[in-house]
């Protein structure tokens, strides 16, 4: 859950609500994480997923609205299932599926949609809605149990229109849905998805988990090495501009670090590092702030302003990435949304 907190990448969820999730699933027998090499090619594959602002927070979502989604799933698809996983790596997407998996008896499969957070639905779908034809089907739940916030749906229809009123369900449900949607073949998973990108989560939160007795700085440039990133500085938050808008929290974060200014920028999850006119990190490259006391992951809705935080970045090359956060067109989207360029800074295959 730490490593999947710091590959999230300012977005992916609370630490709180994985540690609950994941605790959860553990009492109530979850025990192993299959290799999709482990599965045939034709094993159908589900995935499940929090969408919502990460402001919102995490009482908008029950721990049995994940289960609730699945089933919604099933009873109204009518389709077997044969295994579970995430849309994406964070605090909560790396163990989103435990706790179905234990409800549903079918493993969870270390092959995520993609090895990192992302702010679209279309960017954990692993390139399906460029697939002439592709019928989507996804299932939502969330809202709390009872009230006029409760929400509990089903879609079918093209990717973008489903991904649109799924992301609609979870301002109606007050911020956040769960979400179990998009069945495919493994095999399809095992070329458009992120196999092993748990895995690296997991080698990442042993770095932290192992360095509670050791300088801040020095666990941080261990990870950093671990994982190949490029920046690294501590410093103060200056000031914050947040907003909710379309279910999803956007702004800008501006730090003093060791005598330059820098700026983040954040759709969920962090999408551009710049000191002055100088772009350090671009979407999908990996982007992702500290508590420079214990080098606790922090993500974009949690930072205050006065805090003393680390910032980090990592090169997109260095990460796991599914098809969904190659897409060009999608990244246009990044770009519309921020105001900022992102494309020009963009060459992914």
């Amino acid at each position: 859950m730490l490593g999947g907190a710091v590959l999230g990448g300012g977005g992916g969820g609370w630490i709180e609500e994985g540690r609950q999730l994941g605790y959860l699933a553990l009492e109530r027998g979850f025990s192993e994480i299959l290799s999709i090499d482990e599965l045939p090619g034709d094993a159908v594959l589900l995935t499940v997923s929090g969408v919502g602002a990460p402001s919102a927070g995490g009482d908008i979502v029950e721990p049995e609205d994940y289960i609730r989604a699945v089933a919604l799933f099933i009873e109204k698809s009518g389709l077997k299932i044969d295994g579970l996983i995430s849309s994406e790596i964070g605090a909560l997407g790396v163990v989103n599926g435990w706790l179905q998996s234990t409800a549903f008896e079918v493993p969870v499969v270390d092959a995520p949609c993609n090895g990192r957070a992302h702010p679209l639905g279309l960017m954990g779908s692993m390139g399906l809605h460029q697939q002439k034809g592709f019928i989507s089907l996804q299932a939502a739940a969330g809202g709390g149990r009872e009230g006029r916030r409760r929400v509990e749906v089903f879609f079918k229809g093209s990717l973008q229109d489903v991904a649109k009123s799924v992301r609609e369900a979870s301002i109606k449900a007050g911020g956040m849905v769960a979400v179990a949607r998009n069945p495919v073949p493994a095999r399809y998973v095992k070329e458009a998805g992120a196999p092993g990108a748990v895995a690296m989560a997991v080698d990442i939160g042993k770095m932290l988990m192992e360095s509670k007795d050791v300088e801040p700085e020095r666990t941080l440039n261990r990870v950093l090495r671990s994982l190949g990133g490029n920046f690294y500085r501590r410093g103060w938050i200056e000031r914050i501009d947040l907003k909710t808008e379309g279910g999803l929290d956007i702004g800008n974060i501006w730090l003093k670090a060791e005598g330059l200014s820098c700026e983040l920028s954040f759709w969920n999850e962090y999408m551009t590092l710049e000191t002055g006119s100088y772009r350090i990190a671009t979407f999908p490259d990996l982007i992702m702030t500290f508590d420079a006391r214990n080098t606790k992951p922090l993500i974009s809705a949690e930072i205050e302003e006065g805090k003393e935080v680390f910032v980090i970045a990592v090169p997109s090359e260095k990460l796991i990435l599914g098809a969904g956060v190659r897409d060009m067109d999608l990244l246009r989207c990044v770009e519309e949304t921020m105001g900022k360029e992102i494309l020009k800074y963009r060459q992914l295959t």
